[in-house]
This record gives C-alpha cells, structure tokens and sequence, in this order.
C-alpha cells in the first residue's frame, strides 16, 4: 500500500461498517480493479500480468509509477489505466508548469498515441496528506494537481485522462464514531476543501484507501468480525453501530460513508469516490494469513460482483484490490505484512481460492518460467548452533525477504535448521541461484528436493532473463549477475571474517 501509514489512520475511525434496511437499487458490476506493484526483487512479466489481470475480469489497473515495461505490457489490452505520479515529484512538478508538461508528455501522451494504453487517470501523489508525514507534502498537493491538469489540457487529454489524488482515512474522523458526524481532519480542512473543489471542477475523482486489516492491527482490541463483511444471513457483530435509522456491521461502510459524510456536510457530496486501496495480506503478522485474507476478499469481491455499496453510496464504487501480486522489495517499515499483500503470489498463482461471478475461480498466471529447481539449505552435517551461523543467517536476509519467519507467520514454526535453511534458499533464489550464493563458509549445500514443510514454501523464484522485466528492475532492481557477484564477494569475504 502507498505509504501504508493507513493504520495510524484507521485507529481513529469507528470499527465500521454497514448494513442497509433499504433496497439497494445497485447495479451488478462484473469487471474488478487492482493494484499492480512492481516492488519485486524477480517480477512478474508485463505481458503475463496481463493476460493474468484479463483471465480473471479485472479491467481497470493502478500502478504507483510510470513503469514502461508495464504500461508497453497494458498497450491494446483493455484494461483501463490509473497512473501514479509519485510523491517525490509532487514538490518540481508543483513548482513548474513545464515540469508537469514534460512529466505528461513522457509518461501519458507517449503511452495513449505510441502504444495505445488507455489511461483513464492520472493520481497525482500517493496519500500526501499523512500525520506521519507532518505536512511534508501538503503545500506542493494542489498546486501538483492544477498544474497536471493544465497539463492534460495542453496535450488534447483532459477529456479521457483525468486528475485524482488517493488519500489516507486520517484524512477524515468523526467525533462519535458515527459516520454521519463525519468531517475533514481540522488542520488540513481547508485544504481539503479546495482539493475537491478542483476535482470536482475539473471531471476529476477523490480516491480513498480504506484498510479494516489496519484497524486490527494497530488495536488489540479491535473486534475482528466488524472489520469483515457479514455473511449473508449472518447476526450483525456485536460491534456495530447504529446511526440514525441506519446499523453499521462492518469497517468498509462506515469508513466510506464517513467521507460521503464529510464530503456533503461541504456541499461536495457530487464528487465520485473511488477506493484505491482495500485488501487483506497474507503472511507477516497476527491476522495476517490465507484463510482470513480468502475471507474478507471473497466477501468484498461478493459486494463488488454485485454491486452493492454503502448506505450513503448504494452504487458499489470502483474498487482497486490491493493488491495483484506480492513484492518481496517493498519497505517493511510498516511491517513485515507489507510483502504480502497480493492475492495471488510472486508468480501469479493463487494464495487461496476465490470465487469471481457466477462461482468461477481465480485463475493462475500462465507461461511463468521459473530458475532450475534446486534449493539452498544447511549441511546436513552442520549444526545450527554454529557460531557463524547467526551472521551468515543475518547476511542472507539483508538481501533477501524474510518476513515470512517472523512469529505467526507461515514460517514461524520451523525449528532451527529449517529456519537457516529457509534463510539461506532466499538469498539463493535472490541471487539467481548462482552457486556462490550457497556457500556461506561451508555451512549450506544446494539440494534438488523441495524443503518446503507445512504451510512454509520454500521458493523458486522467476526465471527474468526468460521474460521482460517490469518494475524499476529493467534498470537495475532485479540485481544483474555482476551486481550480485559484488554483493557475494564482499559479504562472504565478511562472514569468513567474522568466523575468524
């Protein structure tokens, strides 16, 4: 998730969400949106992405960058585009109207005439509004927004691509925990104001990335059946809220509805809301697992499907699942759930089953070529109580992902040996399974049996120098071989040192 800073925000709302008495007079929305993010050491391909996005129903896609190999892969698709324009550029393209022409030139109207991708809009920064950010983001915003704009007008776009920017739910709060007591955070409800305005002006969209996994996360005791929606036939939680004439049962809805709340006690309520962020991640902390992300995915796909929304928005929104694919590169500075997000893994297949309409299952990715099936795992004659052990385990996850070893994890119950094993396999696959990245001073072997025990899997990553790179690893994320063989000389010649 952008920042994913979401869940200092959600602790603020109510624990929310809602059922309607009324008939919903919604309007059956087969096609679903995603999130495609190209933070991954060995991505997916472009081209298998899509193929993966079109056998499952998703027509609209967001990416948080201009990733060419993405945007090349989503040319004559039709899948529609939401393209990010990240925070680091908010502050040059504020401040320069040519910035922003150059940044729309290069980035929109090369990709909408060159390769026919059809991008529908530009989302200028990425919650930019955070607490945590301290206002860092706050004076460039607009001024971002207009100039994008003026931009799009520029180059004859402004009719097919326009302007939103997706925020945080600290942007808003209620007082009671109410959703009709919604309103803007007092310190940047000016801001707001005006924002809305201009999108509302200007054809645009607000985007709001709601998170209920957040809410349990950030409160222990946040009770877990509200941040769900309720089966069909199902008793409300004992959590839920009643709003006027109106009982709230689950964290989405009164979360959404707190905005709708906010946006029309301002006279705004015409500005159409899109969810940019909701999912369920997998894997990295408590909660964090398959059958609960199967849960309350199925149950949003359920609302989507059907197009069911909220009592203040009975028409289901667009709503951008976040997200497609697990990133074993993001920053886990919010945590270790960060690389687990997607609903189907690295590689395309499916974490868990979930029913699209009329009970079709998801679908794997298609044509993935995978590196040699060998795997890098502890000398069976090697003890794990080694003292070079704890170094060559610690050097292994500095360039690899780990998160899955953490306490409640899918890999948190093996036992020693299976814990370095694992450790040693990511760095290996990291590494393009080259063989000196098995060869922590003579402690590992590489083997050809899977190791994997019980829900923990012990990976085979993608085969990239089979298929074209997505991310910023066609310049560099993915680590070539010369990049890896410095990383290898330099941190084994570190371990035979510390073993010394």
């Amino acid at each position: 998730m952008g920042s994913c800073a979401a869940l200092r925000a959600l602790a603020v709302l109510v624990w929310v969400a809602a059922a309607y008495p009324v008939v919903f007079r919604a309007r059956p929305v087969q096609a679903l949106a995603a999130n495609w993010g190209t933070r991954a050491l060995h991505p997916l391909p472009g081209d298998i992405t899509v193929r993966l996005l079109r056998d499952n129903g998703f027509d609209k896609v967001k990416l948080f960058e201009a990733d060419p190999p993405a945007l090349r892969a989503l040319g004559h698709s039709g899948i529609q585009v939401m393209l990010g324009l990240p925070n680091e550029l908010l502050g040059p393209v504020a401040a320069s109207v040519n910035a922003a022409e150059q940044w729309v030139l290069q980035n929109v109207s090369t990709y909408v005439s060159k390769y026919g991708v059809d991008i529908r809009y530009v989302a200028v920064g990425n919650e930019p509004f955070l607490k945590s950010y301290k206002g860092k983001f706050e004076a460039a915003t607009l001024p971002a927004v207009q100039n994008v704009q003026a931009a799009l007008l520029k180059a004859g776009l402004a009719r097919q691509v326009h302007v939103t920017v997706p925020l945080n739910a600290d942007v808003y709060e209620s007082p009671d925990g109410k959703p009709s007591s919604g309103d803007f955070r007092p310190d940047i409800a000016g801001l707001m104001l005006s924002l809305v305005r201009f999108l509302l002006d200007n054809g645009g969209v607000l985007t709001i990335n709601i998170y209920p996994f957040l809410s349990l996360y950030a409160d222990p005791n946040f009770p877990m059946d509200y941040a769900f929606f309720p089966a069909p036939g199902a008793p409300p939680s004992q959590a839920s809220v009643q709003d006027g004439n109106v009982l709230y049962t689950n964290v989405f809805d009164a979360n959404y509805d707190t905005l709708i709340a906010a946006l029309e006690k301002h006279g705004l309520g015409a500005i159409p809301v899109v969810v940019g962020e909701i999912g369920w991640p997998t894997d990295g902390a408590k909660n964090a697992n398959a059958a609960n992300a199967q849960r309350f995915n199925q149950g949003l796909f359920d609302r989507i499907i059907a197009g069911k929304g909220t009592p203040r928005r009975p028409r289901m929104p667009d709503v951008y699942v976040f997200a497609l694919l697990d990133e074993d590169n993001k920053s886990v500075d919010p945590g270790n759930f960060e690389r687990h997000w997607g609903v189907f893994n690295y590689d395309g297949s499916p974490k868990y089953r979930l029913n699209l309409a009329g009970g079709r299952p998801i679908v794997p990715a298609r044509g993935v070529r995978y590196l040699s099936k060998q795997w890098c795992v502890l000398r069976p004659d090697a003890s794990p109580s080694d003292p070079a052990i704890a170094g060559a385990v610690e050097y292994a996850c500095e360039y690899s992902d780990c998160t899955s070893l953490g306490t409640g994890s899918s890999c948190g119950n093996l036992d020693a040996r299976a814990n370095v094993s694992y450790a040693f396999n990511q760095f290996f696959q990291a590494a393009n399974q080259q063989k000196a990245a098995c060869s922590f001073n003579n402690l590992s072997t590489i083997v050809t049996t899977d190791p994997s025990q019980g829900t923990c899997r012990f990976e085979i990553m993608i085969d990239t120098g089979r298929h074209e790179l997505t991310g910023k690893s066609a310049a560099g994320r993915v680590a070539s071989s010369a990049t890896w063989s410095a990383v290898l000389a330099l941190g084994l010649a570190g371990l035979v040192a510390a073993a010394w």
